[in-house]
């Protein structure tokens, strides 16, 4: 694999960066041909066998958009040749898909499906997107109407699970049932009951006047507060997620989807100036748990805030948030500018290294400040680098 640094994208933002060693013209670029060369997101896992994977559709998601900038078709075949490890001639799903587990994340490879049905014809990935947006008619909901995240997590909605879910479920209706009123107004209030039930208020310790990881609707587990049931902590990659999510959406619905736009509208612009509040002064990032910000064993997380330079820079782009005096876009330079120099390591063969992006965060425990800060923070998680590619292709796209 031949690394295409050099000459792909001609940029002209790059140039409010700190110089660093062996700069190259495109990180866009420079992140997605690093990630091909190890085999990362191609659809096998590390032990060889397929996997369905949300971080190998959320970096399938980064390719799409690269390809079409650039129409370098290496692109668009890693994507398929992933898709075809996971989906048979017949359009089943395999990598370890269980239909009657419920589980949201296995959702998020979806919009490949659709991507490559529109591209190709080939009917097997619209048979196998149909099977996602059957597991959606079924899956377990509270009695709100929120999916749950998983079966196993009884009446638990996550933010994770508004990315992995609803940017599926928005694409697969406007590409296949645009017309289905009912269903654009379940999504619309998938995102409104997360941000409903899991906002922090002004009564909140440590309020940032952003989004707590989740809520439990029976307030059974043990992490649920006694108001609304949310759980104590906001956790950046959490947030990152739904926001990725309400500007994928927005850009994704159609004019004829009722309330959704007007809905997500509100709440980002809610959001985002409180996410560019959240940073650390210092360094411009953010950390790992936001809510606890400076204290031990707590650390700037990449994942998370590489999520909110590619969601508040195109919100910004596409005219969904105002930055009139462009502190918002001012940030995510300061940010993007810290990322490039401390997370990302040029390696001897032409690749780069991507650090510091914690490998989980779950409910299914504690869901404490502890907790988070205990997982491992392995070198080139795919959740962290897939994210990188879609911030810089957004940073790339500044004047």
């Amino acid at each position: 694999m031949f690394l295409r640094v050099a000459a792909i994208v001609p940029l002209l933002s790059l140039a409010i960066l700190p110089a660093i060693e062996a700069r190259p013209q495109s990180y866009a670029v420079w992140a997605a041909d690093s990630a091909i060369a190890r085999g990362q997101g191609n659809g096998l896992g590390s032990n060889g066998a397929p996997v369905n994977s949300y971080e190998h559709g959320e970096f399938q998601w980064g390719l799409r958009l690269l390809y079409e900038q650039t129409g370098n078709k290496t692109y668009f075949n890693y994507i398929q040749a992933g898709v075809d490890k996971i989906v048979s001639s017949n359009g089943t799903i395999g990598g370890g898909y269980s239909f009657s587990a419920f589980v949201q994340d296995y959702i998020r490879t979806g919009p490949s499906f659709i991507y490559l049905f529109q591209q190709t014809g080939l009917a097997k990935y619209k048979t196998a997107a149909g099977t996602y947006r059957s597991q959606l008619n079924g899956q377990p909901r509270t009695a709100q109407g929120q999916f749950w995240h998983k079966l196993v997590y009884f009446n638990q909605g996550w933010l994770d699970g508004i990315y992995m879910g609803e940017v599926f479920y928005t694409a697969y209706t406007k590409a296949f049932d645009a017309n289905n009123a009912t269903a654009w107004a379940d999504i619309t209030s998938q995102f409104k009951l997360m941000f409903d039930n899991t906002l922090q208020n002004s009564t909140a310790p440590n309020n940032t006047g952003l989004l707590y990881h989740g809520y439990d609707f029976s307030h059974t587990a043990v992490w649920a507060s006694p108001d609304r049931g949310h759980s104590p902590e906001v956790w950046d990659r959490a947030l990152g997620w739904y926001a990725m999510a309400l500007v994928d959406v927005l850009e994704l619905a159609p004019a004829n989807s009722g309330a959704l736009k007007p809905t997500l509208l509100k709440i980002l612009n809610v959001l985002a100036p409180n996410i560019r509040d959240a940073a650390d002064p210092a360094s411009g990032v953010w950390w790992l748990v936001i809510t606890q910000p400076g204290r031990a064993l707590n650390y700037f997380e990449s994942s998370g805030t590489v999520m909110f330079i590619y969601s508040l820079l195109k919100a910004v782009r596409l005219g969904y948030v105002e930055d009139a005096d462009g502190s918002i876009v001012a940030a995510m330079k300061k940010a993007y500018s810290y990322v490039v120099a401390n997370w990302v390591v040029p390696k001897s063969d032409g690749t780069m290294d991507w650090k510091n992006t914690v490998s989980v965060g779950s409910l299914g425990g504690a869901g404490d400040y502890n907790y988070y800060v205990s997982q491992t923070v392995p070198l080139n998680d795919l959740k962290g680098l897939g994210a990188f590619l879609l911030a810089s292709l957004e940073f790339e796209k500044l004047k």
